[in-house]
């Protein structure tokens, strides 16, 4: 895998053993576009993985990266995989829902990106909601297969529903953390 824009574009990242789905080329492409400059943003990568979609936002400007990457196995590949970069990149090895309900700070961008069998998805949507994770005006993305589409509402707490986008039988789906909306 290669990363495909900003300050570290074509830098190589291996993919570590186990179960994983790395974020398409042409997907993360495009989820970058459609993000932009990311200078000063603070950016949290649920379901790392590889850590691709984190080194994409740091390599875009992104000020502060987390990666939270519950499979212990991957650490060490993770790890390798951030250490081409100069920008600060930090690895959570813990579950996503034990991140968040401990989550110290909220951010500009949270991603998440979880097994595609992963059940509980709006589940943990509603929990980032509900922590605050996400700042006011911040965006939550979330990856998941088409056939779940039905399950996903136009609001969440105070994630609003803004965009949504296909890559094959994955999509993107956008909110916006809309917090003073609902006073």
């Amino acid at each position: 895998m290669r990363i495909t824009g900003g300050r570290y574009c074509g830098r190589t990242i291996k993919c570590p053993p186990g179960e994983i789905r790395p974020a398409m080329d042409r997907m993360r492409t495009s989820l970058f576009a459609i993000l932009g400059d990311l200078s000063d943003c603070s950016f949290l990568d649920l379901f790392s993985g590889s850590g691709s979609v984190g080194i994409e936002a740091a390599s875009r400007g992104a000020s502060t990266v987390h990666l939270v990457e519950m499979d212990k196995g991957k650490r060490s590949v993770i790890m390798q995989n951030i250490s081409i970069v100069e920008s600060q990149i930090t690895l959570f090895v813990t579950s996503v829902q034990s991140f968040i309900r401990q989550a110290k700070q909220d951010y500009d961008i949270v991603y998440a990106d979880p097994p595609f069998p992963f059940k509980g998805k709006t589940e943990l949507a509603a929990l980032i909601a509900e922590k605050h994770v996400v700042k006011e005006g911040g965006l939550f993305i979330i990856h998941y297969p088409s056939e779940e589409k039905k399950l996903w509402s136009e609001r969440i707490g105070s994630l609003a529903f803004i965009d949504e986008r296909a890559y094959g039988r994955s999509l993107l789906r956008f909110y916006k953390n809309r917090e003073k909306d609902e006073t």
